[in-house]
């Protein structure tokens, strides 16, 4: 963790899960009960769709009125255009019914969506332009849907590089991040046939990655979600949503400290500047109760 004292904006992160991203609800719906601002907002895949209708001033259970659009069912249609077997037409049709043919620079709280250069390999993030462009390039997943091209660039799901996207919320002012990991199983189901191998091969790579990336944020909310479903959980939206939500809820206090302790350092640091007094051991035992908090969240 980085301290920083002058810094308390929020910053949170939603990662990638497909239908599993009605857990993101919960945790939204966490902060909402105690009052505390999100001050930015990123997210890749699933997490980018939730993450945009909160931006642009959805509240929590309005965007659970709409997670049955979450199953692969409601929002995959045929193609016969190359690259896919389906189009990401059903969520653009489903963004510009919901919140309008808007811009990302427009959202109430700032926000950033994630996608993946499929033939460069990079991290693309969107911080302005046409909102369902970026949405669906972000939940293009690479083999079931069809890419999406945005300025001339050919780009799928964001996750392949950074499925909790941290790394824009500190660009965007962040100084408190949190990071919602959607994908923090312990054990993959046993493989039946050739496609289950490869998906629990590519999910081992991004889960991965995204073990070493979470250790970037302040406060991580993993979420071990196996139980549940990547195409449909239409019959558990409630349990589901409760995923998200009793785990950020035990993390709030932790969130309250870091605020605390930030503005406590401040002064601290302020002190020392103006007064002939040695604070500098204090500040270090700070830091170090900060870490050993960190480390039992």
């Amino acid at each position: 963790m980085k301290l920083n004292p002058f810094n308390t904006r929020i910053g949170l992160a939603l990662g990638g899960g497909a239908a599993k991203g009605i857990a993101h609800i919960g945790v939204l719906k966490a902060f909402e009960e105690e009052q505390i601002r999100i001050h930015c907002i990123s997210g890749t895949s699933a997490g980018a769709l939730v993450a945009s209708y909160y931006a642009f001033g959805r509240p929590a259970e309005s965007i659970l009125s709409i997670c049955s659009t979450l199953n692969l069912s409601k929002i995959i249609s045929f193609t016969f255009e190359r690259g896919g077997l389906f189009s990401t037409n059903a969520i653009r049709e489903m963004i510009h019914r919901d919140l309008g043919d808007c811009r990302i620079e427009d959202a109430e709280i700032p926000l950033a969506i994630c996608a993946t250069d499929i033939e460069t390999g990079e991290q693309l993030v969107f911080r302005e332009g046409n909102l369902a462009d970026a949405v669906c390039a972000s939940m293009a997943v690479p083999g079931l849907f069809v890419p999406v091209e945005v300025n001339g660039r050919i780009l799928v799901d964001g996750g392949l590089v950074e499925n909790v996207p941290i790394s824009p919320l500190a660009k965007m002012g962040a100084g408190i991040t949190v990071a919602v990991d959607l994908s923090h199983v312990s054990r993959y189901p046993k493989p039946e046939d050739t496609f289950d191998v490869i998906s629990n091969a590519i999910n081992i790579g991004i889960d991965f990655n995204t073990r070493k990336q979470l250790k970037k944020a302040d406060i991580a909310v993993p979420l071990d979600l196996s139980a549940y479903s990547l195409t449909n959980n239409a019959k558990c939206v409630d349990e589901l949503y409760l995923e998200g939500y009793h785990p950020m809820k035990k993390k709030i206090q932790s969130l309250l400290w870091y605020k605390r302790m930030n503005l406590i350092i401040s002064l601290l640091k302020t002190a020392g500047a103006l007064l002939p007094l040695k604070v500098p051991e204090i500040i270090k035992d700070l830091k170090r109760q900060a870490f050993a908090v960190r480390n039992r969240s």
